[in-house]
């Protein structure tokens, strides 16, 4: 079956340009819930914040026109544009397909905000295209379908982002491509999480804290409000839980250690990495090489495959119990145990070093711990 596709796709790739035909625009909208345009922002010459224009097309993008603020962000599958406010035209230019020539105003948007991520879905109307697209979609191996996310609005315009995470079975601990493991995260063992829950799609942060504690920020302690918080003990994360489940009426948690590694390795879409969403740790963290002895506010790396932030890198996280040794017999659903000494954090800091970093590492802590590079993650169950 491999062979087959392989062969499909070698023949897509040599057929020749003269059947290229004319882009289409499946979308054009603002991404409301989308924070890039703030965590990772760029000036125009007027220095004021630019918009962020996200160019959603499978296919290579040659060259893109217009009033834009290089340089252009390119990932897979994926193209990210910086352009200045009242922006109203995007100009694309692919390998296959002839020019197009966005207007905005076509789609319902007059022109673009400062601050504001946009999504723009493109597609080809080649009819090998759309075959070869549909027998890939048929094959699990090369098509998935978009994660779900959530977007809970709690008080004063504060919302919580969160990503599903469907249920699955991974293995726990020192896995192959996990370099120079330490004992407690041996021996490795099978793991099932029975169902579905939602984590944070970025840690909590300093907005969402101060919101919901409903005080003042600690001035030697505030960065920004897309920071995350630090220094908080994990019975202060235990009053903040308990403040929002009152004000919302959800069920929102810590992670369990189980829930926070499955989550960090990328769930059911793993792709095996050593950090949470790739091999190359400064892809997707701030660690103690790049982040220049300071946090940095959440969502400015890559995420992972899942679309998760922050799970390698930027502050610890605080998980629900510590799991103790680990067994050698497959577990399901492990909740942990309170031993009422210590507890267990995940994904390092920006301070840590690389190996404090991979999705299997492991770090104990007692209740009353109060430290910087510490905050958390939250889930949801429905």
């Amino acid at each position: 079956m491999q062979k087959k596709l392989l062969f499909i796709l070698m023949l897509f790739t040599a057929i020749p340009s003269t059947f290229a035909q004319e882009l289409t625009v499946k979308s054009f909208k603002i991404a409301s819930s989308d924070l890039t345009a703030q965590t990772q922002p760029r000036k125009d010459t007027n220095n004021c914040n630019c918009a962020v224009v996200k160019v959603l097309f499978v296919g290579d993008i040659i060259d893109l026109d217009g009033n834009i603020v290089k340089p252009i962000v390119k990932y897979t599958n994926e193209t990210w544009v910086y352009m200045p406010q009242r922006s109203r035209q995007l100009k694309i230019t692919t390998k296959d397909y002839l020019p197009l020539m966005v207007t905005f105003e076509d789609y319902g948007v007059d022109k673009l905000e400062s601050n504001r991520t946009y999504v723009l879905t493109l597609l080809g109307n080649n009819k090998i295209d759309e075959r070869l697209i549909a027998l890939l979609s048929s094959n699990q191996q090369f098509a998935q379908l978009p994660v779900k996310t959530v977007s809970i609005n709690v008080k004063d315009g504060i919302n919580i982002e969160m990503v599903k995470v469907e249920a699955g079975t991974f293995t726990m601990g020192a896995t192959a491509e996990m370099e120079s493991p330490t004992d407690d995260e041996k021996p490795a063992h099978k793991v099932t999480i029975t169902k579905d829950f939602y984590i944070g799609k970025y840690e909590v942060t300093q907005a969402q804290w101060y919101a919901i504690m409903e005080i003042e920020p600690i001035p030697e302690l505030y960065m920004g409000d897309q920071y995350p918080i630090d220094e908080v003990r994990w019975i202060d994360c235990q009053k903040f839980i308990s403040k929002l489940n009152q004000i919302t009426g959800k069920n929102f948690r810590l992670p369990t250690v189980a829930e926070w590694e499955y989550a960090a390795r990328g769930g059911s879409r793993s792709r095996g990495y050593q950090y949470s969403g790739s091999n190359n740790l400064s892809d997707v963290a701030w660690y103690r090489a790049n982040s220049n002895n300071t946090m940095h506010p959440v969502g400015t790396k890559q995420p992972n495959e899942l679309g998760i932030y922050d799970m390698s890198g930027n502050v610890w996280e605080w998980c629900l119990f510590p799991m103790g040794k680990y067994p050698r017999k497959p577990q399901k659903d492990p909740m942990g145990k309170s031993n009422g000494l210590t507890l267990e954090l995940r994904g390092g800091d920006w301070n840590s070093y690389t190996k404090d970093c991979r999705s299997s590492n492991r770090k104990f802590l007692s209740y009353e711990n109060l430290t910087n590079g510490i905050g958390f993650r939250l889930v949801l169950t429905e």
